[in-house]
């Protein structure tokens, strides 16, 4: 498998993006992860949760990030060119599509419920790989109290997010360093 991934083409990078974002529109992280770590084996469970930790650090959407981390690890900045391309290609095509007919449909009382269960579906699945991607992370003691702390800053005492990275990052350090003594 590492040698595998030493050899991920720019075509391979773009057509795993590709199928991420065309499958996954509205949502792509879990057919992003399901894509990357499932099928391909290109990470694992546990990497797969701390490239993407970092990519919510960046500006910009997570999973292109994430794309553009990943493209860029395996191919440098052209690898990281044709996975963003290749996750967004299908996406803007269909929005851009979608934008036309919601002009031509979107008074339509049927359109309106439609989008209502869809919106019930994409909860699901963001729920879904939610639970997925803390697996990994739920497993240490040490992360799993970073998880109820980060919880109740934010949804219990609805501190902002930069006040709760603020308070979570040093106490993350301190865990994480005491993990690797």
């Amino acid at each position: 498998m590492a040698d595998e991934l030493n050899r991920l083409t720019h075509a391979a990078l773009f057509e795993g993006f590709f199928i991420a974002g065309l499958s996954g529109f509205g949502g792509v992280l879990p057919f992003a992860r399901r894509i990357i770590v499932d099928r391909r084996h290109w990470l694992t469970d546990a990497e797969f949760a701390d490239l993407f930790s970092l990519c919510q650090f960046l500006p910009g959407p997570n999973i292109v990030n994430l794309s553009a981390a990943f493209g860029a690890r395996h191919r440098g900045i052209t690898g990281a060119l044709a996975a963003m391309a290749g996750l967004l290609a299908a996406p803007i095509t269909i929005v851009i599509t979608l934008g036309l007919l919601f002009e031509r449909f979107g008074r339509n009382p049927l359109v309106h419920h439609g989008i209502e269960g869809l919106t019930a579906a994409a909860s699901g699945l963001i729920l879904a790989t939610a639970l997925k991607i803390a697996g990994p992370a739920l497993r240490i003691p040490a992360s799993l109290a970073m998880v109820v702390l980060a919880f109740t800053l934010f949804a219990i005492l609805h501190l902002t997010l930069p006040l709760v990275i603020l308070i979570a990052l040093p106490i993350s350090l301190l865990l994480a360093a005491r993990r690797v003594k």
